[in-house]
């Protein structure tokens, strides 16, 4: 097999998986493992002033290298027993840092409750897709949480994946999985404000690229998909990209207002925020629409990914 090209194999295998088999046990998936190893290290370090500064830089660089390390030796074991080993079980370790399947049934699930007016069941999955608390959202609020929400995973949990994994190989896969987790665990503000600062700048430099990316993607798909307008998503996107306190979320969640003709908002006073015009009302049928979008920026995404590995292993 040509150098570089078993790397395409696994990418697509690992999509293949991902869409007909879904997720991993939770004992058996490396995501839940990272979590785990970041909680252990988390509850031993300083969290405030500047002794609570550097324990979180040393977080931040330091669990990443330790998953892209032990990948990188894993992955050059493999591929000395076989192509096809490396083939398999990188599929499998690939699929674990990225989910497109979990994505699309939680969005649904929540349209369904929505659809029947079971708002507290939709408050009660609202935790498996949005950081805010749900207790008090409206039913036209966690619809566009949940639209929101598609929008910004289009990166964090598809594109940046599969693109690190093009460049970088299983390693990059993973020690984009690792900062992204320790973002999610630890970047907020509050009692992680020194602990999560290291943590969240560094995830917020590695997506600069992809999110920008995944928003452009997401405005050229708006053109194939019914209802929804290219010159709206474009006008919107660069309009209102910068204003979630995120440097990167606001590309897909904008572009996704726009293309749909809808506002998405975040009511708190310290970080909220209003992206789009309300066109219209936004409805439960947003999400279905978000989800479409969703799939179809994976399919451009995938092909440019598989390009890019196929490009380094040309090269490399």
């Amino acid at each position: 097999m040509f150098f570089g090209t078993e790397d395409l194999a696994v990418l697509a295998l690992a999509v293949l998986l991902d869409l007909t088999l879904g997720e991993p046990p939770k004992w058996a998936h490396p995501t839940v493992w990272m979590g785990r190893h970041i909680a252990f290290v988390e509850k031993r370090m300083p969290k405030k002033g500047v002794v609570g500064l550097a324990a979180g830089l040393s977080i931040a660089l330091t669990l990443p290298a330790i998953w892209g390390a032990e990948l990188y030796f894993l992955a050059m074991w493999l591929k000395e027993v076989h192509t096809l080993a490396y083939i398999l079980v990188g599929a499998v370790l690939l699929k674990s840092t990225f989910s497109v399947r979990l994505l699309h049934r939680e969005a649904a699930l929540v349209r369904g409750h929505l659809e029947r007016g079971e708002l507290e069941q939709v408050r009660a999955r609202m935790a498996s897709l949005v950081s805010r608390d749900p207790s008090g959202l409206s039913a036209e609020q966690a619809t566009a949480a949940t639209v929101e929400s598609v929008s910004e995973n289009i990166n964090d949990s598809i594109l940046a994946p599969w693109l690190f994994f093009a460049l970088f190989g299983l390693p990059g896969a993973f020690v984009y999985r690792m900062i992204n987790t320790l973002d999610s665990m630890i970047g907020y503000r509050g009692a992680y404000e020194h602990l999560g600062k290291a943590s969240a700048r560094l995830d917020d430099l590695i997506n600069l690229v992809p999110a920008r990316l995944a928003g452009l993607l997401l405005v050229a798909a708006s053109g194939f998909l019914p209802g929804q307008r290219m010159s709206r998503a474009w006008n919107i996107m660069w309009r209102d990209h910068g204003r979630t306190p995120s440097p990167n979320a606001g590309w897909t969640m904008s572009g996704m207002a726009g293309a749909l003709g809808v506002q998405l908002q975040k009511v708190d006073p310290d970080v909220g925020y209003q992206l789009g015009e309300p066109d219209r009302p936004i409805e439960p049928k947003d999400i279905t629409r978000a989800v479409q979008s969703m799939y179809l920026v994976a399919f451009f995404g995938l092909a440019i990914a598989l390009a890019v590995a196929y490009a380094r292993g040309s090269i490399f």
